[in-house]
């Protein structure tokens, strides 16, 4: 018998609803989506519906995403690891990856990294190779060494030129002798990792081989790393350092830098439409290295995900607080909340899905306040500590398109990656996620009052705690409360968060 953090809440017993009441599934995984047809509304009786036998149905509101939760499946382990810890070698410390702290020549020229100072953190950007051990990167921004969208991609499809401050810098990090080392060494690696053979390669001149280096400078497709790859004082290879365990304050600048990286690529690249922001965790679900990053890639599209919001958006401007927040408080799914942002289990996800939104009025990440964005990455640290570390899991930011003329709150999407899906799935578009809504609000809440009991994440509202008030989300302007200090006219809070 699982523990509840709130009130039993069951569905009316009763027959699904019909075909004619279902919305048409449309699967954005797989690009299936009918421009030509208005999405209709998805009915709020359709976000998650329970069957007579356990059976847990779901749509989610803004893809259309049908989701089967059967009783039983979810009963198994979540993490990934080996089988048993393996000691860590102490002369490998800072040096297990090629994102570790002492290989700073086997990835890409910096474009910029974070480092501390005496008073909290400060951005050094541009460096050349001479200087890049000189400090710590706590964060370091580099090029991804194998672009989704290339730099060739902007050249050729738009005429794009590299604005004139990054091209000198470019001449001056190869100017040096330590530069034109570095480069040419990373395009070797380049080379050859993409197949070219040794003779091949020796055929080259440097430079050719200088030219491929321009995507490291100028192209649209970049990495945050994280300084550890294990935790400190780790002994051994089940210790990995994820979001999660980072402080607050260490996550608050993660993401700061991140945002900050976010915008410079709209501003480098005027054909940028919208940067995907993502974060995969562990290599079975995608990732590179077991080392902690983000990935940015810039694309001329505002993508599939971001075109059907808007249409849904456009037909109900409310639709984030009624088919979202307001939903999940109303079946008592919300796990966190403190000022500025909330976080409730999702529904309607291939994958136990964890949701924070922001209740900023502003619709961009590089447009919120600083204790806005403090109030996001408290939660969404929160959350990846709740998790832990040996469950591989994706983060992925979703906000308002640069080009988009309605509002659209920022949310970041944690998506627990423990199942695979298989050939059911592919043949109907319903998918089966073994851990439903409640379940995963559930197995979080309890470790959320145990982090904040311990002082491990930042002061927030947990489960019975939050306030849940309707239409949180100030993104849009009609919603939008003039809170009266007036004691005759009280607001529906029961305070700030940060008493919590």
């Amino acid at each position: 018998m699982r523990e509840c953090f709130y009130p039993s809440h069951r569905d009316a017993a009763g027959a699904p609803p019909s075909d004619a009441a279902r919305p048409p599934v449309q699967d954005t995984c797989h690009g299936e989506v009918n421009f030509d047809m208005q999405p209709q509304l998805i009915p709020e009786s359709n976000y998650l519906m329970r069957m007579a036998d356990g059976t847990i149905k779901q749509v989610n509101p803004f893809t259309g995403t049908e989701v089967w939760t059967v009783p039983g499946r979810g009963n198994r382990p979540l993490g990934v690891g080996p089988l048993a810890p393996a000691p860590l070698d102490p002369d490998q410390h800072d040096a297990h990856c090629a994102f570790c702290a002492r290989r700073y020549l086997e990835t890409p020229p910096e474009k910029a990294r974070l480092i501390r100072t005496g008073n909290g953190f400060a951005t050094l950007r541009h460096l050349h190779a001479e200087a890049l051990f000189d400090t710590v990167a706590e964060f370091r921004r580099v090029p991804d060494l194998f672009e989704i969208v290339s730099l060739d991609y902007w050249r050729k499809n738009f005429g794009y030129r590299i604005p004139d401050a990054i091209a000198a810098h470019q001449r001056d990090y190869l100017a040096s002798e330590a530069g034109r080392r570095h480069v040419l060494q990373v395009v070797e690696q380049r080379l050859k990792a993409s197949g070219m053979d040794e003779a091949a390669r020796n055929r080259l001149s440097q430079e050719e081989k200088l030219q491929m280096a321009s995507a490291f400078f100028g192209g649209g497709h970049e990495v945050i790393i994280a300084r550890r790859h294990f935790v400190d004082g780790a002994t051994h290879n089940r210790q990995l350092a994820s979001s999660g365990t980072l402080t607050p304050e260490e996550h608050y600048q993660y993401l700061r830098f991140t945002i900050d990286a976010t915008r410079e690529l709209y501003v480098q690249n005027r054909y940028v439409r919208y940067v995907a922001v993502f974060q995969n965790w562990l290599n079975t679900d995608a990732a590179s290295f077991d080392h902690l990053h983000k990935q940015l890639v810039a694309i001329d599209e505002r993508g599939v995900q971001n075109d059907i919001e808007l249409q849904r958006v456009r037909a109900n401007p409310n639709l984030y607080n009624e088919a979202a927040v307001n939903f999940a408080a109303y079946r008592n799914l919300v796990v966190a909340e403190n000022d500025h942002a909330i976080a409730y289990a999702g529904f309607g996800h291939r994958y136990p899905t964890l949701e924070i939104f922001s209740k900023s009025e502003r619709s961009q990440p590089w447009n919120h306040a600083p204790e806005e964005l403090r109030g996001m990455s408290d939660l969404v640290h929160a959350c990846h500590a709740a998790a832990g570390s040996d469950i591989p899991c994706n983060e992925e930011w979703y906000y308002k398109p640069p080009d988009v003329d309605v509002p659209m709150p920022w949310r970041v999407l944690i998506k627990w990656r423990v199942s695979t899906p298989a050939g059911f799935e592919g043949g109907t578009k319903i998918y089966v996620n073994t851990i439903d809504p409640e379940t995963l609000r559930d197995r979080v809440v309890p470790r959320l009052f145990q982090l904040k009991n311990e002082g491990w994440i930042a002061p927030m509202k947990i489960a019975f705690e939050c306030d849940c008030v309707p239409n949180c989300l100030r993104y849009n302007p009609a919603v939008r409360r003039q809170e009266s200090a007036h004691p005759e006219f009280p607001p529906l809070t029961n305070g700030p968060s940060r008493e919590g």
